[in-house]
């Protein structure tokens, strides 16, 4: 797919699994088991997708994944499954390596967002992108330095500290372009400062939604996740945006959905719904 100077591709990071009912909140298992089923311990099958963006002489990739820090016990637990697909080798079908990725955007700070930033090497942990300038929203990263006891154990310092100790990393605040054709969303119901990422041309605009709409189950106005911060925030931040989206043809990108990276939507009488599967 190419909006404006880029081309756009999902990359696949791997497949992990969160309970069910965490990433549905409110809604009884008799209904989210009918879209995710779960498994014997109530896991459901979540993507972790990134987004490459390709042109201008930049190589930018969207999120980064869980990474290959995780201990043998902590794949367990999440059911981290990286054999079919990584980030390194779904970079090589692009004819990439790390080192050739020039920007790393960062929507927010979860691990299973920002892992991938870091690995390492000789007992020490390295940037996976030595290369690039990373950015995550200046809130953000304040938030993750000293989060809530809700979303703590999602904040694992390994995963960005480097960056900001390597002075690669850059804080941004608010909304608005941080590259030429790309801007950003604030979004702070999830946590804060989260960040979507919305590039747009004369005929189509695409939006990274990370987690305010992590599949395509929670384009349902009513299903958010129970790890949401400010669940009320969540519910009129996916309102305002699936209004844009459906007025305007907008494609949803969707980094947890574990069958569709991308959708448009309609509103209806019962709410908005996916009109059409988009492959990038």
């Amino acid at each position: 797919m190419k909006i404006g100077k880029y081309e756009l591709h999902q990359i696949e990071t791997g497949i992990f699994g969160l309970d069910g009912g965490a990433m549905f909140g409110i809604v009884p298992r008799s209904l989210w088991s009918k879209l995710s089923s779960p498994d014997e311990e109530n896991r459901i099958d979540m993507a972790l997708r990134a987004l490459l963006i390709m042109g201008d002489n930049r190589a930018i990739l969207v999120d980064t994944g869980v990474g290959n820090k995780f201990t043998e016990k902590q794949k367990r637990i999440y059911r981290i499954d990286q054999e079919k697909e990584n980030l390194t080798a779904s970079l090589q079908r692009f004819n990439l390596e790390t080192e050739d990725i020039t920007d790393v955007i960062l929507t927010h700070l979860h691990f299973d967002h920002a892992g991938g930033a870091t690995s390492i090497e000789e007992g020490e942990h390295v940037l996976t992108f030595p290369n690039a300038t990373y950015y995550v929203q200046k809130k953000n990263y304040e938030w993750a330095l000293n989060p809530s006891d809700k979303d703590r154990g999602s904040y694992l310092k390994e995963n960005f500290v480097p960056l900001a100790e390597s002075e690669k990393l850059q804080l941004v605040e608010g909304e608005g372009e941080i590259l030429p054709g790309i801007e950003v969303l604030v979004s702070n119901g999830h946590t804060i400062g989260q960040q979507l990422v919305k590039l747009s041309d004369d005929k189509q605009t695409l939006v990274y939604c990370a987690d305010l709409i992590p599949m395509a189950s929670h384009i349902k106005v009513p299903y958010i996740t129970g790890y949401d911060i400010y669940p009320l925030k969540t519910i009129e931040e996916k309102k305002s945006l699936l209004s844009k989206a459906s007025s305007n043809g907008w494609i949803l990108f969707l980094e947890h959905d574990a069958k569709s990276a991308a959708v448009k939507i309609e509103k209806s009488e019962i709410g908005f719904t996916v009109r059409e599967t988009i492959c990038l």
